[in-house]
């Protein structure tokens, strides 16, 4: 028998006995889902694997280190779309940005499946509290903090929409990207003298807490969306103390392939013009606004384990795609690179038999619902595109033959094109407009990807095969036909 099916069987044997005990149908709900975990889902914004924990030299980030220490930690863990709402949805709905069809900020995935069961909607319907606090769905950062941005209101019970002190310091910030839009795509920062509570990340994990307290004796899933480091860079001073100017240190000046295609950057002209002086100040305020973000997953899981909660929830924490910092000339997401594609996901708490270790498997963010929901023992939708990471979770080192597809669009959904990048333990392939520009990387012997070897005759047969599983994985996300 499945797995889905044993799960299934015991629900249903639950229902029955709770209905001969004369139960409600909704106590009788309530019942079967106490008996399974909590679940604390904690999303950062624009995170890359600069942390700690992921084995980066200069930023710290102890309580993420901690909560490592607790779990699994997967340093290859790939987004679908580095952009924050594709991604987001993807992720909270369990299938490829082909098929929710979303690939911009601006559309609400509502209107194309209104009927699509996300994560958070398994737990409501199988009785727990479903909350969020913060951004979990896209929101317009920092344009739309203190709004539900483009939220969705079937997957909660209870939802809070914080704003902090740093939307009133917007007007103090140093630009050295003004020509960009709107503050949420510049390279902007600002040293603030505010306190950490008085900040919208601050205030998150206080609602958080508040929700944590609130039903700590009623099965939760409980989403805490932070905001940082997305820029503006802004955290409190004591933060940017914390990597003196002198010791930030600048990515190698790679020059850029010229048989690397042309759609693959992002940043155009290279660092948008900013100077080296100008980058370090931008880099000391991303790693100051990590460790900011740290503090306050701190705040949330010491409330974890102050109310007794730590072992009976199951803790996944990630962030929506990764992020350049300067290297090749690239800042922020929207490459199909390593940089952009990849980023932390740690899972810990109940349920994970391994602690403190780490999984170098190639593992996708679809994979997250499968895992969460079948830890907690419910089942899952038919259709996801992901798999449980479960085994990993036992053994990190596990046999896992799968690969990661990530894309990227360039220009408008009318007369735009997309990008498409598959990537195994050992190799990266990309290709742009359908195969008119290529890439290939062996990231094992070239981690930082500058020499593509797509046109190398030696690497022909890997192309052929890295083309076949691309093309299976972008099969597997294309809409059903009518």
């Amino acid at each position: 028998m499945s797995s889905r099916a044993v799960q299934g069987a015991v629900a249903a044997l639950a229902w029955v006995i709770c209905l001969l005990s004369g139960a409600t149908g909704t106590a009788s709900v309530q019942s079967t889902a106490a008996r399974r975990p909590n679940v604390l889902l904690i999303m950062a914004d624009d995170l890359s694997d600069d942390v700690g924990t992921f084995g980066h030299p200069v930023v710290r980030t102890p309580n993420l280190d901690r909560l490592a220490a607790r779990g699994v930690r997967f340093t290859r863990a790939y987004t679908q779309f580095p952009l924050c709402s594709p991604s987001r949805v993807s992720m909270l709905t369990g299938l490829r940005p082909d098929t929710t069809r979303i690939h911009d900020l601006q559309t609400d995935f509502r209107t194309i499946h209104p009927d699509v069961i996300t994560l958070p909607q398994v737990f409501r319907r199988a009785g727990y509290v479903s909350a969020r606090v913060g951004k979990i769905y896209h929101y317009g950062n920092p344009g739309q903090i203190g709004t539900p941005g483009l939220d969705d209101p079937a997957s909660w019970d209870h939802t809070v929409n914080p704003r902090g002190v740093d939307k009133d310091e917007e007007p103090m910030l140093t630009n050295f990207t003004p020509g960009r839009q709107g503050f949420g795509s510049s390279l902007a920062y600002y040293a603030s003298p505010a306190p950490d509570e008085a900040h919208t990340d601050g205030k998150v994990a206080t609602e958080t807490i508040a929700l944590l307290e609130q039903y700590r004796d009623r099965p939760f899933f409980l989403a805490a969306g932070f905001y940082r480091p997305h820029c503006p860079f802004i955290a409190p001073t004591r933060y940017f103390d914390m990597y003196p100017l002198d010791q930030v240190r600048l990515p190698p000046a790679h020059p850029r392939a010229p048989d690397i295609p042309r759609p693959a950057w992002f940043t155009n002209p290279p660092h948008w013009g900013l100077d080296e002086q100008q980058q370090r100040l931008v880099l000391r305020a991303y790693y100051a606004s990590i460790s900011f973000l740290d503090a306050n997953v701190g705040r949330v899981l010491d409330a974890l384990e102050r109310l007794g909660l730590a072992d009976d929830t199951i803790v996944v924490f990630v962030s929506d795609h990764g992020y350049h910092l300067g290297d090749r000339g690239q800042w922020m997401k929207q490459t199909l690179f390593e940089r952009a594609t990849r980023a932390p996901v740690i899972v810990a708490g109940a349920g994970v038999t391994a602690r403190g270790a780490s999984s170098a498997r190639v593992v996708e963010f679809l994979d997250i619902y499968p895992t969460i929901t079948g830890l907690a023992g419910l089942a899952a939708p038919a259709g996801l595109h992901g798999r449980s990471l479960a085994p990993l979770l036992v053994d990190p080192g596990a046999p896992w033959d799968h690969a990661a597809l990530s894309q990227v669009r360039r220009g408008n959904a009318t007369d735009g094109f997309m990008g498409y990048s598959v990537r195994t333990e050992r190799w990266r392939y990309s290709e742009w407009e359908g195969g008119r520009g290529t890439e290939l990387y062996d990231v094992e012997a070239d981690p930082d990807e500058l020499r593509n070897l797509a046109a190398d005759p030696t690497h022909r047969d890997t192309v052929t095969d890295l083309q076949q599983r691309l093309r299976a994985l972008m099969a597997q996300g294309e809409p059903p036909r009518p």
